[in-house]
C-alpha cells in the first residue's frame, strides 16, 4: 500500500462513518439505544465500539499518548459525536504526512487478544477501515430493522462523491 492509498482509505473510513454516525442521530434516542441481539447491542453502542477501535489504533500507529477509553465502558454517544471528528481529523493529518515508508515500518503493541504484537502500518490502516466496514453494515442491517433506510456508505459512492465534488469544483472548459 502507498501512503496516497493509505489517505484514501483512511477518508473513505471517516466519510462512511460520519454518514452512519448522522442517520443514528436522525433517529429517537430510544431506537439508538434499543438492543438489537447484533454487534454490540444497540446502534449506539457499535458506534461508540468503533469509535474506539479508531482511538486505540491510531494511539499505537501515531499518538501513544491519545486518550483511549476503556473497553469495558464505552464512551457515550454524546461523547463519540463530539469526538470522533476531532480524532478523525487526527488520522487524516497522520495519513496526509505519511510517506511510503511510515506506511511499511512496522508498528509495535499489546492487544488483548495476542499480547505483544506487531504489523506494518499499512496494515492497521486496513484493519481500521475493514473493521469500520464490518461494524457500519451491522449499523444499516439495525438501521433497516428500524425501518430506516440506510446511507449508502460503500466505498464505491465514496469514490463517486469525490469525482463529483471535483468535477463540480472544476472550472468550465
Amino acid at each position: 500500500m502507498t501512503a496516497q492509498e493509505a489517505r484514501t482509505h483512511i477518508r473513505y473510513s471517516g466519510w462512511a462513518s460520519r454518514k452512519v454516525l448522522e442517520a443514528a442521530l436522525a433517529l429517537p434516542h430510544e431506537d439508538r439505544a434499543k438492543p438489537m441481539s447484533v454487534s454490540h447491542e444497540s446502534i449506539a453502542k457499535t458506534l461508540s465500539h468503533i469509535y474506539f477501535a479508531d482511538a486505540i489504533w491510531y494511539s499505537r500507529i501515531a499518538d501513544p499518548s491519545y486518550p483511549v477509553p476503556s473497553h469495558d465502558a464505552l464512551p457515550s454517544l454524546d461523547f463519540v459525536v463530539e469526538e470522533w471528528p476531532r480524532l478523525q481529523a487526527k488520522w487524516e493529518a497522520w495519513a496526509g504526512a505519511a510517506t511510503d515508508a511510515d506506511v511499511a515500518r512496522h508498528v509495535p503493541f499489546k492487544s488483548r487478544f495476542v499480547g505483544n504484537a506487531g504489523l506494518p502500518a499499512w496494515q492497521i490502516v486496513m484493519h481500521v477501515v475493514n473493521h469500520g466496514t464490518l461494524h457500519r453494515g451491522q449499523i444499516v442491517g439495525m438501521l433497516r430493522q428500524l425501518g430506516v433506510k440506510p446511507p449508502a456508505t460503500d466505498i464505491l459512492f465514496y469514490y463517486y462523491e469525490q469525482t463529483t465534488a471535483a468535477t463540480l469544483d472544476s472550472p468550465p472548459a
